[in-house]
């Protein structure tokens, strides 16, 4: 099984010690978001979780404990925007974040830490020139320490909209100049581009359409190849293999204008009263009224074959 902690929340930013506590124990707890009294346990060991995601605009709080994740196979999705404080009030400054990601790659390698250039979107201040101008800036930094670049568009949802107001989707003609230029960039630094889940088929312009979560990422950052998967994605022109998040929704501290997790900031300030780091659930504890069961959960590792090299 593959868990993912990135999807509904940022863990490594600011839940750590919860997580590092789970990790400890050897399972969590998490609630569905559609059916608060279902609750499903996931067992946290290496037999049944073959690889833990992260998705993090911050990997920094977890970097001093990194090490207590040693017995886990791990892949990082960091995600690094040229936006400010107008759009990401709490998210560090992108020369902190590309230090930490060059941390990471050191500890890790190259093959389990992959760049995140998302959401994209288009003002007359983050113009398609600037969004190019900045990924190079980046990409140099970055050379050596990431093999892939995921980028994505922004998807206007009801909560978007809401906290963002006046912003608007990136028109395709400003997806092929983007991905033209990200391309070119990539190329240049020896990182691939590629999207998940978009609609707009870019790799005529260089950019796949491969996915972000993909079996051939896990395997590369596994070093084992996995059984063949039967994919179920949740999103339309989503290539991911299933995988389970056990963030909760509405949690994320970092006030992204942007953000599709989060229904306002007041909510995520009451959630963040009730975390306790000692919990089986992100936030709160189980109530009497609260079902629980066990997830089904085995490995996908074909044990009767290895990756023998990295490329």
């Amino acid at each position: 099984m593959i868990i993912n902690t990135g999807a509904r929340t940022d863990i490594p930013a600011f839940f750590s010690t919860w997580f590092l506590n789970r990790i400890k124990e050897g399972f969590v707890n998490v609630r569905n978001p559609y059916n608060k009294e279902q609750v499903t346990r996931y067992k946290l060991t290496p037999d049944v979780v073959d690889c833990l995601i992260f998705c993090t605009k911050n990997p920094h709080p977890i970097l001093p404990r990194l090490h207590e994740l040693d017995a886990f196979a791990s892949y990082w999705f960091v995600t690094i925007t040229p936006y400010g404080r107008d759009i990401e009030p709490n998210v560090p400054s992108v020369v902190q974040v590309i230090r930490d990601v060059q941390t990471l790659s050191q500890a890790l390698g190259s093959h389990r830490v992959c760049l995140r250039y998302d959401p994209i979107f288009i003002d007359q201040r983050y113009t398609v020139e600037r969004h190019i101008e900045e990924f190079g800036k980046m990409a140099k930094d970055l050379s050596g320490y990431v093999d892939e670049c995921v980028i994505s568009f922004i998807d206007l949802y009801e909560k978007t909209k809401r906290n963002f107001p006046g912003i608007r989707e990136v028109r395709p003609e400003e997806q092929i100049q983007l991905a033209k230029g990200f391309s070119q960039i990539g190329k240049r630094y020896s990182i691939s581009v590629k999207t998940c889940a978009e609609a707009v088929d870019l790799q005529q312009y260089g950019v796949q359409r491969s996915g972000c979560i993909t079996q051939a990422v896990m395997e590369k950052a596994i070093g084992m190849t996995l059984k063949n998967i039967r994919r179920k994605p949740n999103r339309y022109h989503c290539g991911c293999i299933p995988n389970r998040d056990i963030g909760a929704y509405n949690t994320c501290s970092h006030g992204c204008k942007y953000c599709y997790a989060n229904y306002n900031q007041e909510t995520v300030k009451r959630n963040v009263q009730i975390h306790d780091p000692n919990s089986p659930l992100l936030i709160g504890r189980l109530g009497k009224d609260d079902i629980v069961h066990d997830a089904a959960q085995e490995s996908y590792i074909d044990g009767q074959l290895s990756l023998l090299s990295i490329d």
